[in-house]
């Protein structure tokens, strides 16, 4: 059991993209704050919701029917292999770097629960064992009514590493979703903590128990061939539990890791899925 426990510690520490070199809180808040003084289009803006407030950038004029949604990774979450993080605002924010990259007005980003701000409901566990539970689903549906404004409006949910496992989850229940895109996303959360003997993370729900709910959302997942984080065998349990998979699109893509090589060739990616669905 110890054992386990350790070694979930450790890939957790590796799978928040840590360093040997500690960011303090302020540090990683002004990786944001100077993407942002390049950015004079674009503004903070907080959702609230019945249980987390949720980070969002979006353009300042916004008016758009379809909108791309950035969904950021885990972030921070462990600041040492025995010691978890205070608060889980991200290092390398690269959802955000991709957002800013693509440059797109009808695009919005929303950061994970007490990533940029923080209020009393932020506890240790929703960003380690209950990172995807239902209460933080139910948030990011809440924040995705809000945006809609019962407007008729067609969502584009782009999730990178753990921000992909949310967004998943948030696909299932609505009819809105017009495209599903992953990029090194953890999609079969069991798998991932099975297969490496990683204690499970409990109280977190699981896309591949879901397929025949997602199957009818049209999909692109973007694996890295040299990702040893979420390696593409994960992709594949949760891909292999569809019965129909004609929504299903993936790329397996050479020399791209975890977190390496997406940015520079995100626009180039994004503009040849978008010009074949």
């Amino acid at each position: 059991m110890y054992k386990n426990i350790l070694l979930l510690i450790i890939v957790s520490f590796l799978f928040t993209a840590c360093s040997s070199k500690s960011y303090s809180l302020e540090q990683r808040v002004k990786i944001m704050q100077k993407e942002l003084k390049k950015n004079k289009n674009i503004q903070k803006v907080i959702y609230k919701t019945d249980s987390f407030d949720i980070f969002s950038l979006e353009y300042k004029t916004n008016k758009c029917n379809n909108l791309d949604v950035y969904i950021e990774g885990d972030g921070l979450s462990w600041i040492r292999t025995d010691k978890i993080s205070s608060n889980p605002t991200p290092i390398n924010p690269l959802a955000m770097k991709l957002f800013f990259k693509e440059k797109n007005k009808c695009s919005i980003y929303l950061a994970r629960p007490c990533q940029y701000i923080f209020n009393n409901k932020c506890k240790k566990k929703y960003w380690t064992s209950h990172r995807f539970s239902s209460e933080i689903i139910k948030a990011y549906n809440e924040v995705l009514n809000k945006i809609a404004k019962n407007k008729s409006i067609e969502f584009t949910l782009i999730g990178y590493s753990g921000g992909a496992t949310i967004a998943s989850l948030v696909a299932i229940k609505r009819d809105d979703i017009k495209l599903l895109i992953s990029i090194a996303g953890n999609l079969d959360t069991d798998f991932w903590t099975y297969t490496n003997s990683y204690t499970s993370l409990y109280g977190s729900l699981n896309p591949a128990n879901y397929t025949k709910k997602l199957e009818h959302i049209s999909q692109v997942h973007l694996i890295g061939k040299d990702d040893n984080i979420v390696s593409k065998e994960v992709f594949f349990s949760y891909y292999n539990k569809f019965k129909n998979k004609k929504n299903i699109d993936f790329m397996l893509l050479d020399g791209f890791t975890h977190s390496k090589k997406w940015l520079d060739n995100w626009n180039k990616i994004l503009k040849n899925i978008k010009k074949n669905r």
